[in-house]
């Protein structure tokens, strides 16, 4: 039998004995041959993934998206890690000023985008479960995941607010407050109010909470940060409960192979936002983006030919995306 090159064997299997079935060896991935790496000191949360880039790279340019200008695309506009711990900062204390507390669920449907990554991280400081919605599934999947999830408060893409209202009345047992990441129209405020709920653009819900600060929960390796709903299994999707401790050691064994790999990530890479943030694949990417304080570019949802500069990280993970220029602010 040929010598196995990508496991090692950490453990020998048992024959059965006194009535217990036999064992096999255990094995891991060379990785990891030597050992599992150590925790960080002070990394219990996602949000301290976040938390810990802000105070490291405070000046680095963490979210960026392409301008629009006279119907054109412009060059990339950038906002620091200080700037993006800000903003967050005010969402999550309006987010809290609509009643909701630790553990509450808030759900985010749209494409990625600065201000889906700035809601994720203010769900984060304040133990705020995040719940992605997608319509994959079809329009009845957004209406279930509201509903089974119990989702209080959702942000949405400006384009998607429509999707949301379709999901009335059912989705109001629950839902009490959408954000707009964009603007909110008049028939879409008079449509709300009929059900008793709040709507607020995204600048309105900024500084809904004013000068009001909520002191943020202890969060801990075992809390819930977010559930993810499957996409590839058949009836209702299911939801994934997924903990602060299960994204943070991935996050560790992805940034492990990479180095194993010399490939190691450093703060002056870009990463293009291509796939689906509601998806766990790309939103341990970008977390794991931020705890080097490196850069993410957001796509704009024009699907051409990719053609990128060096200074753009090899880790694109698509094939298609925004055709992105030197001297386009990159």
């Amino acid at each position: 039998m040929a010598e196995m090159q990508h496991v090692v064997k950490v453990e020998e299997g048992r024959p059965a004995a006194d009535g217990r079935p036999s064992v096999g060896p255990t094995y891991r991935s060379a990785f990891a041959r030597d050992g599992f790496l150590a925790p960080v000191d002070g990394l219990d949360s996602c949000y301290d993934i976040f938390r810990m880039a802000v105070e490291k790279y405070p000046n680095n340019r963490m979210l960026g998206h392409r301008a629009i200008v006279d119907g054109k695309a412009g060059a990339y506009v950038w906002r620091t890690y200080k700037e993006v711990f800000d903003i967050a900062n005010k969402i999550g204390n309006s987010i809290r000023s609509c009643g909701l507390t630790k553990g509450s669920r808030c759900g985010i449907y749209g494409a990625n985008s600065p201000e889906w990554i700035i809601t994720m991280e203010a769900c984060n400081a304040h133990g705020v479960y995040c719940v992605p919605l997608y319509d994959t599934l079809g329009a009845g999947a957004i209406e279930f995941i509201l509903c089974h999830a119990e989702v209080e408060i959702a942000f949405a893409e400006e384009k998607k607010v429509a999707e949301l209202l379709k999901t009335f009345p059912k989705s109001t047992e629950f839902l009490k407050t959408i954000v707009s990441f964009g603007k909110v129209t008049q028939e879409q405020k008079e449509e709300v109010s009929k059900y008793g709920l709040s709507i607020y653009s995204w600048d309105e819900f900024i500084s809904l909470a004013g000068d009001q600060e909520f002191d943020l929960p202890v969060n801990q390796r075992t809390d819930i940060c977010t559930i993810m709903y499957t996409s590839g299994t058949t009836g209702d999707p299911k939801g994934v409960l997924i903990s602060n401790a299960s994204i943070i050691c991935l996050i560790a064994g992805v940034d492990r192979l990479l180095n194993s790999v010399n490939e190691r990530l450093e703060e002056t890479d870009v990463y293009m936002s291509y796939l689906p943030l509601a998806h766990i694949f790309d939103r341990v990417v970008e977390e794991l983006f931020m705890f080097h304080g490196a850069s993410i570019g957001f796509w704009r949802g024009v699907s051409i030919i990719m053609c990128l500069p060096e200074s753009f990280s090899w880790l694109c993970f698509c094939t298609c995306i925004d055709y992105l220029k030197y001297g386009a602010g990159c």
